[in-house]
């Protein structure tokens, strides 16, 4: 076979792009005796290929079983959605009622006391919404600037 063939299979080989007859031919003239000195290199790679071509694997393989979920594991599973129930219906207390609750936040005996605390906690309330609306004020003035800066 002439050496420009065999270089352009070896191309062909490395690229992946040969047949097996090509590398048949390849194995066929790296396995004589008068291999291109330059190409020299290549002939324990082909002459590893045609002695490996003989090996056969004859090993059994096991392959893992498909089951993802064993009776087991759903009766663990099971158990333990079982205690937590019972965990929780044993460790559960109910709220305290509705009146309890109320005397417990105070009450006043007349009515203009009463009265008094109201408007004291209204004008708490009224001071903080001012202070809002000073701040919404702010990020008016910042709209407007940013509108003049920013035309659409």
């Amino acid at each position: 076979m002439e050496l420009a063939r065999i270089e352009e299979l070896i191309e062909k080989y490395f690229q992946g792009e040969t047949t097996l007859v090509e590398e048949k031919q390849l194995k066929q003239y790296f396995s004589t005796e008068t291999v291109a000195a330059h190409l020299e290199h290549y002939k324990p790679l082909f002459n590893y290929l045609t002695v490996n071509d003989k090996e056969l694997f004859n090993k059994e393989l096991s392959l893992p079983s498909k089951k993802r979920f064993s009776a087991a594991w759903i009766a663990i599973a099971a158990s333990l959605v079982f205690f937590g129930v019972l965990f929780a219906y044993l460790n559960y207390k109910p709220s305290p009622a509705p009146a309890q609750v109320v005397s417990d936040l105070g009450s006043f005996d007349s009515p203009e006391e009463a009265f008094q605390e109201t408007q004291k906690a209204l004008a708490l309330l009224s001071e903080n919404v001012n202070e809002g609306v000073k701040s919404i004020a702010y990020l008016n003035e910042y709209e407007k600037s940013k509108q003049l800066i920013f035309k659409k």
